[in-house]
C-alpha cells in the first residue's frame, strides 16, 4: 500500500463533519489531535461517539492471519466491511493477500491508497468503470484485479466495454448458492456456457471459481459443505477440460464470516491441479467482531480450540432523560448505532469515573437521534450517565462514523480511522 496516501490521512483538519470528537480540538490535524493521546472520557470528547478498541482489533487481525496460516488458505479480507484504509493496510501487514471489494467505487477507494491486488465478488458490467479498470491494470503492471461473472450477458457487456485494453481482465465463475441464493450461476451447465462465452471473449482470461457460501438456503454444516463440494467438484471439472489454460494460478474462492471452517475442510481436500492453486479465503467482519450477530454465528464457536474473536466497537451515549423509573434515553439512535439485525445491547455505565455492568438494562428501540432504554428495578442510572453499548453488525456500524476513535482499555485515543462510504 502507499504509505504517502496513509501519511496524508493524518494531515486532514478536524472539524463538524466528524461525530464526537472534542470541539476544542477543531483546527488540529488529525496527526495532531493523536498525539494529544487524549483520554475518551475526561479530554473532551462528546456522546454520542463510537470507538473500536486497540487491543482487541490487533488480536482479531492476529487470529485470523494465524487461522489462515494453519489451514493453508489465502485471505482477502472483504473490505466493504469498513472501508478503512489503515485497516486494509494492518490486514495486508498481517499477512492479507489482498482486499475483497463489492462495487466499483470501493475498488477506486483502495487503489487511490495503493492496494495491489483486488477481488471483487460482484460481477462488474458498468462500461465506465470497466474502462477506468482496464486503464489502471494498463498504467500499473503489478495491479491485479479479478471478479466475478455469472451470465453470457455479463461476459458480452464486458467484452464490449473492455476492446483494445492492453490486459485481459481476469475472471472467476460464480457458482450460486443454490435456487433460492443471491447472485450466481444456478446449475454446473450454465458455469460451462459462462466459461465458453469467456473463452471467446479476447478481454478476459477466465482463473477460477468461485461463490459465497454464505447463501446457501436453509445453512447448515451439510448443507455448506455439500456446496462447497460443488464448487471444488467445479473447479477440478473446468481444469480437466481445460479451461484455466491461460491461467498462472487457478483460484478458488469463498468464505463470508459464518463458515470459514467449512471452507477450511473442504478446501483442504481440494486435489492437485494443472497449475498451482490459490485457495482464497474473503471474510471480513472478524477485524471488528461484534456483540450480536457475528459473536452467534462465528465459527470458532464451533473449533474453540482454534481461539476465539473480541467484539472492538462500543458506541458511548449520554443519559439525556429519565421520565420514570422503568424508562430511560440515550443520545444515540439510528444514525450512530447498527439497527438492522439487532438492537445494540446495553453493556456498562460510567459515573464520576467509576465502570461498571449495566444491570437491568435493555435497549429496546431506536429513534433517529435516541434510544429507548427499558429500566429494571435494579437499574442505577441518572441523566448524566455514560452508557457503553455493544452492536451487532460491523458493516452498518463503520458505514455511519468518517472518523472512528482506536482507544486502549483506560481510554487513551491512540489514533484515528477513517473511513470511505
Amino acid at each position: 500500500m502507499s504509505t504517502e496516501a496513509l501519511a496524508r490521512l493524518a494531515e486532514e483538519r478536524v472539524d463538524h463533519r466528524f461525530k464526537g470528537l472534542p470541539p476544542d480540538a477543531a483546527g488540529l490535524t488529525v496527526g495532531e489531535l493523536a498525539a494529544q493521546r487524549r483520554n475518551l472520557f475526561t479530554d473532551g470528547f462528546a456522546t454520542p461517539v463510537l470507538t473500536l478498541s486497540a487491543e482487541r482489533l490487533e488480536h482479531n487481525l492476529k487470529l485470523m492471519e494465524t487461522y489462515a496460516a494453519r489451514h493453508g488458505l489465502a485471505f482477502a479480507p472483504h473490505g466493504k466491511t469498513s472501508m478503512a484504509p489503515q485497516l486494509f493496510h494492518r490486514q495486508l501487514a498481517h499477512g492479507a493477500w489482498g482486499i475483497t471489494l463489492a462495487v466499483p467505487h470501493q475498488v477506486r477507494v483502495a487503489r487511490a491508497f495503493g492496494v495491489e491486488r483486488v477481488f471483487l465478488a460482484n460481477e462488474l458490467v458498468d462500461a465506465a468503470a470497466l474502462r477506468w479498470i482496464a486503464a489502471e491494470l494498463a498504467a500499473d503492471p503489478s495491479f491485479r484485479f479479478v471478479c466475478y461473472v455469472d451470465s453470457v450477458r455479463g461476459v458480452e457487456l464486458m467484452d464490449a466495454a473492455l476492446r483494445g485494453a492492453a490486459r485481459p481482465v481476469d475472471v472467476v465463475v460464480e457458482l450460486a448458492a443454490g435456487e433460492d441464493a443471491r447472485t450466481g450461476v444456478r446449475t454446473e451447465a450454465e458455469c460451462a456456457a459462462v466459461a465458453d462465452a469467456v473463452a471467446a471473449a479476447g478481454t478476459l482470461r477466465l482463473v477460477g471459481v468461485a461463490g459465497y457460501e454464505g447463501e446457501v438456503p436453509r445453512a447448515d454444516p451439510e448443507r455448506v459443505h455439500a456446496w462447497l463440494d460443488r464448487l471444488v467438484a467445479l473447479a477440478v471439472d473446468f481444469d480437466a477440460a481445460g479451461r484455466f489454460a491461460d491461467a498462472g494460478e487457478i483460484v478458488v474462492s469463498a468464505g463470508g464470516s459464518a463458515w470459514f471452517d467449512a471452507v477450511a475442510d473442504v478446501f483442504a481436500g481440494l486435489p492437485a491441479l494443472s497449475r498451482p492453486v490459490l485457495k482464497l479465503l474473503r471474510s471480513g467482519a472478524y477485524v471488528s467482531h461484534d456483540d450480536g450477530h457475528y459473536r452467534k454465528v462465528t465459527p470458532f464457536n464451533r473449533v474453540p480450540e482454534e481461539g476465539a474473536l473480541e467484539p472492538a466497537f462500543r458506541l458511548w451515549a449520554q443519559i439525556v432523560s429519565r421520565p420514570s423509573a422503568g424508562q430511560a434515553f440515550a443520545n444515540a439512535g439510528k444514525r450512530d448505532a447498527a439497527h438492522d439485525l439487532d438492537l445494540p445491547f446495553a453493556q456498562v455505565v460510567r459515573r464520576n469515573g467509576t465502570q461498571r455492568p449495566a444491570s437491568g438494562i435493555a435497549v429496546t428501540g431506536l429513534s433517529d437521534q435516541h434510544a429507548w432504554l427499558r429500566t429494571e428495578p435494579e437499574a442505577d442510572l441518572e441523566v448524566g450517565d455514560w452508557i457503553g453499548l455493544g452492536l451487532s453488525h460491523p458493516c452498518t456500524s463503520f458505514d455511519k462514523w468518517q472518523l472512528i476513535p482506536l482507544a486502549e482499555a483506560d481510554g487513551t485515543v491512540v489514533d484515528y480511522i477513517r473511513t470511505f462510504f
